[in-house]
């Protein structure tokens, strides 16, 4: 018997860039959301942002270095095309990425990506502190009344502080992928499928 021991579901971010299927991860997540009684939360990761931004001509200095060159090529974009590429993703996709929280908050705790910023309230809180920071909020021993679970930055097993919950365990640099299930505080990991050649600073 499968005892469902969780009403919530939160993703932390970063679904696209890390391998050669993230068009495929989207529509997983998006099927997932449509045959679950759950409560699914998407949170944005920085890769998110970067290709978001790619798509829209905002910003692309950057999304080819990181990975971004295998998810255009998954979704059937080439990188010499210019203007607004948001048309070339199916429109369930597009809605996707322009839905994406920077925070979610509940009883147990404060979600985000990357961090938050000590001494600023969550409604507040910057996109540069929820989808880049690392040191800054790691060191930090700042009290936002609740644990913050974010990922981004790779320990090797989960960080577990006062203030913080950090369950990024680097399953796409050959080490396991973590879910954690509160209130229990019971971690839940899976072996990761493959080792990604891009750097865990991104």
């Amino acid at each position: 018997m499968v005892v469902n021991r969780a009403d919530t579901l939160i993703f932390l971010g970063d679904y696209v860039d890390r391998g050669p299927k993230s068009r495929q991860v989207i529509t997983t997540l998006l099927q997932l959301k449509k045959k679950t009684n759950l409560r699914l939360v998407f949170l944005k990761g920085n890769h998110e942002f970067m290709f978001y931004n790619y798509l829209t001509g905002a910003d692309r200095s950057i999304f080819l270095r990181v990975g971004g060159l295998q998810t255009l090529s998954n979704y059937s974009i080439s990188p010499n095309q210019d203007g607004n590429l948001l048309q070339f993703l199916p429109a369930a996709h597009k809605t996707f990425f322009e839905s994406l929280a920077l925070t979610h908050e509940d009883r147990h705790g404060i979600y985000v990506h990357a961090g938050l910023q000590p001494g600023i309230h969550i409604s507040r809180q910057s996109p540069d502190w929820c989808l880049w920071v690392r040191d800054r909020f790691i060191r930090s021993s700042f009290d936002f009344g609740k644990p913050v679970i974010f990922g981004h930055t790779v320990f090797p097993e989960p960080l577990v502080e006062s203030n913080k919950i950090g369950i990024d365990t680097g399953a796409v640099y050959g080490g396991k992928l973590t879910a954690l299930l509160l209130p229990d505080m019971e971690f839940i990991q899976v072996d990761g499928e493959q080792r990604h050649p891009f750097p865990s600073s991104l």
